[in-house]
């Protein structure tokens, strides 16, 4: 299974925010939401060996399953919209157990270390970063969790998690990308075995 951990130091923990102002009053949430799906529409389907873990100020993570999500439409406003509803949920969860608000959709009262934490013993945590090795250098990870940050940079403390969890740093080209679009490159490369096959 691929997953993506994808850090939102803006979006706000709870539903109080408008559809109408995804790029400002909601933190930025546009450019999550064109992370989640990125990562789990293709043409005409879903990607159903994808799980995207939505880490929310270090607090909650929302996580979207595509073996069990459901209507989950390639616009922004849309997908804010189903973000909302898991948020309009948070209190639902405790402890380790998650609010289930729709199929497909977990909430977990949890961070960006212990999301990293529940990962590292199922998957090779891949922090992508534009100086990092080349993502086809060496055998491509089987298991791989790709780590993303939002419009903003990995805080120094997001850094020393990183570097405790990390397997690999890598980097997708030689160019800086938005999330959305590093993760449909990572999928391309993954997707066709390092450029080998097509």
């Amino acid at each position: 299974m691929r997953q993506f951990v994808c850090l939102a130091h803006e979006v706000p923990t709870t539903p109080s925010f408008s559809l109408d102002d995804l790029a400002g009053g909601a933190g930025r949430l546009d450019a999550l939401c064109r992370s989640l799906t990125a990562a789990l529409l293709r043409s005409h389907g879903i990607r159903e060996d994808v799980r995207v873990h939505l880490v929310l100020q270090d607090e909650l993570t929302i996580s979207v399953d595509g073996r069990e999500v459901r209507r989950l439409n390639p616009d922004e406003r849309s997908t804010a919209a189903r973000i909302r509803t898991a948020l309009e949920h948070r209190d639902e969860a405790i402890g380790a157990l998650p609010a289930e608000p729709s199929p497909g959709f977990e909430v977990y009262r949890r961070g960006f270390a212990a999301t990293l934490d529940e990962l590292a013993d199922e998957a090779t945590i891949v922090h992508l970063h534009e100086d990092g090795d080349p993502l086809v250098v060496g055998p491509l990870p089987e298991e791989p969790a790709f780590v993303l940050s939002d419009h903003g940079d990995f805080t120094d403390a997001e850094r020393e998690t990183l570097a405790e969890y990390t397997d690999r740093r890598v980097r997708l080209g030689p160019h800086a990308l938005h999330a959305d679009q590093a993760i449909t490159v990572a999928h391309h490369a993954l997707d066709t075995d390092g450029y080998e096959r097509f």
